[in-house]
C-alpha cells in the first residue's frame, strides 16, 4: 500500500469509520420517558400519546411503538390486543318471541337516512346496550355507549332477570332528560324482554340486532371487552359491587383520548352535546 499500511488495516479503519454513519439511535428525554410511562398506566396507547399532542414527543407513532418492542419501556403495560375467546358457556334461559328488528328503524323513520346518517353514526342520540355477566353466570352490569360520542355509561341491576334490568333503566332513565336519546339497540338476550314497557313509559325506540350478529352492536361489544380489561372481569361477583365501583370503571375508559376521535376523550365529545350540569344522573 502506498502510505505502507495493511489492507486489514484499512478494513479495520473502514469499519470503524462506518459507525460514524447513519442515523443516530434516538434517545427520548428523560421528562418525556415519565410521561408515556404515566400515560401507558392510565390505559394510553404510543399512537393516543403522539396523536393526542398534549407534550411533544420527539419521535413517530411508530418508532414509539418499536421503543416498545425494542424494551425501552415495558411492552406489558401497553393494552392488550387481539380477539377474545369465547368461554363456551351456552345460554339457556330461552330466547325472546317478541321483538323489533333493527331492520325497522328505516319505517320507523322514514328520513332516517337524512336523520342519522348513512351509517347510523352522524348523529347524536342512537345508543347500544347489552349486559356483562359476572362469574357463574348469577350477576350482571348493564352497558349502554352512545354511538357518536362513544361513551360508556354502566348500571349495576339487583340482579340479572328482566324486572331486574327494568328497574335499573328505569331509575337511569327517570334522572335524565326526557328525549334526550334517539333510540337503544340490545341485542337478544332475555333480560330486555320488558322492552315494551321500557318504551312506552320513556318515549323512546327500542330495538334489536338479528341473532348472532355482534357486528351491528360492534361498538358496545367492543366496549364491554373494555370493561372487561379495565375491571370488570368474568370471575367477579357483580353482586359484591356496588354503583359507584362500576360507574368508575367506565370513568376511566371515558377519559381516555380515541384516535377515532380527533384523539379526544369520549367526555369531551359527548360534553359538546349536553350540559355539564346533568353529567352526574348520567354516567
Amino acid at each position: 500500500m502506498k502510505e505502507g499500511h495493511t489492507a486489514l488495516e484499512y478494513y479495520q479503519q473502514y469499519k470503524e469509520n462506518k459507525t460514524c454513519c447513519g442515523r443516530r439511535k434516538l434517545v427520548l428525554p428523560l421528562e418525556q420517558e415519565e410521561y408515556i410511562k404515566e400515560k401507558v398506566a392510565q390505559g394510553w396507547t404510543p399512537d393516543v400519546i403522539v396523536g393526542r399532542k398534549e407534550m411533544p414527543i420527539s419521535c413517530s407513532m411508530r418508532t414509539l411503538y418499536r421503543r416498545f418492542k425494542e424494551k425501552v419501556f415495558d411492552e406489558s403495560t401497553l393494552p392488550m390486543k387481539g380477539k377474545r375467546k369465547p368461554n363456551g358457556h351456552q345460554e339457556r334461559r330461552g330466547k325472546q318471541a317478541f321483538k323489533r328488528n333493527i331492520a325497522e328503524r328505516e319505517t320507523d323513520y322514514p328520513i332516517f337516512k337524512k336523520e342519522f346518517g348513512p351509517i347510523f353514526k352522524k348523529e347524536f342520540g342512537p345508543i347500544e346496550g347489552d349486559t356483562i355477566v359476572g362469574v357463574h353466570h348469577k350477576s350482571a352490569v348493564t352497558t349502554l355507549v352512545e354511538r357518536l360520542s362513544k361513551i360508556i355509561i354502566t348500571l349495576k341491576p339487583d340482579g340479572r332477570k328482566a324486572i331486574d334490568i327494568e328497574n335499573a333503566m328505569n331509575q337511569w332513565f327517570g334522572s335524565i332528560p326526557r328525549h334526550l336519546f334517539k333510540s337503544i339497540t340490545f341485542d337478544c338476550g332475555k333480560e330486555f324482554s320488558n322492552w315494551k314497557a321500557l318504551s312506552n313509559l320513556h318515549d323512546i325506540a327500542i330495538y334489536f340486532a338479528n341473532p348472532g350478529t355482534p357486528s351491528q352492536r360492534a361498538l358496545n361489544e367492543n366496549s364491554n371487552g373494555l370493561l372487561r380489561k379495565d375491571g370488570l372481569p368474568k370471575e367477579m361477583d357483580f353482586n359484591q359491587v356496588d354503583q359507584s365501583f362500576v360507574s368508575s370503571v367506565a370513568n376511566k375508559r371515558n377519559n381516555i383520548p380515541r384516535k377515532s376521535l380527533d384523539y379526544q376523550t369520549p367526555l369531551e365529545v359527548f360534553l359538546s352535546y349536553v350540559d355539564e350540569s346533568i353529567l352526574s344522573s348520567l354516567i
